[in-house]
């Protein structure tokens, strides 16, 4: 069956998508401050998702999703080329939200929009059935994708990822934490995540994008 019409309308309606600027769920006040620039990656032949959070600042600017050193060190966790991690042919992208959401007072990166999840993601994930496996990264993405399932902490979660990545369910998932370089910390703290983890999803990817 050819999805490519229903995708391609599915990338017009989402590139024009204003809501959380418009009609914003918590009222006006709460309204992205800037204009909407919603990225994202469909196809309909990856049979990789990559569920990050939410764009940056360089993102937005870019339309380009993880173009920044976040995206390098997820390639470099993947073990891809940047023209591979861009072929969506491989590898389709969709976050949580698909707008940069500004900054908060202390100049973090706000969380992903409200409005944009339950708008969109299950009319994306219904319109790529072929997915294979979700790399579900950070916590809003785990929240979602793995129903509740996920354990208190991010750490914790991404610790059980045997539970998630080696049961039977369809897709498979696999919890990462996020790329940032905010997260060098936490690698350091978790080397368990470059000896068990990156092994085994770097193999995963290999098996799914020949």
């Amino acid at each position: 069956m050819d999805r490519e019409p229903e995708l391609e309308a599915l990338r017009r309606a989402i590139a024009a998508c204003r809501v959380c600027r418009d009609t914003p769920l918590r009222g006006t006040a709460f309204r992205l401050p800037h204009e909407p620039r919603p990225v994202a990656v469909l196809s309909g032949s990856a049979r990789i998702l990559i569920a990050g959070q939410a764009p940056g600042l360089r993102v937005h600017e870019s339309g380009l999703p993880f173009d920044d050193a976040s995206g390098d060190r997820l390639r470099q966790w993947l073990d891809v080329s940047r023209d591979q991690f861009y072929n969506r042919d491989l590898f389709a992208i969709v976050p949580m939200g698909f707008c940069f959401p500004g900054y908060d007072d202390k100049g973090s990166d706000l969380p992903p929009r409200r409005e944009c999840a339950p708008l969109w993601r299950r009319a994306v994930l219904e319109a790529m059935p072929q997915v294979e496996l979700v790399l579900a990264i950070g916590h809003y993405a785990q929240a979602f994708h793995l129903g509740g399932r996920q354990a208190a902490t991010m750490t914790e979660t991404v610790r059980n990822w045997r539970g998630f990545f080696g049961s039977n369910s369809r897709p498979a998932i696999l919890p990462l934490p996020h790329p940032s370089w905010r997260n060098t910390a936490w690698l350091k703290r978790n080397p368990w995540f470059g000896d068990e983890v990156l092994p085994v999803l770097r193999q995963a990817i290999k098996n799914l994008t020949k």
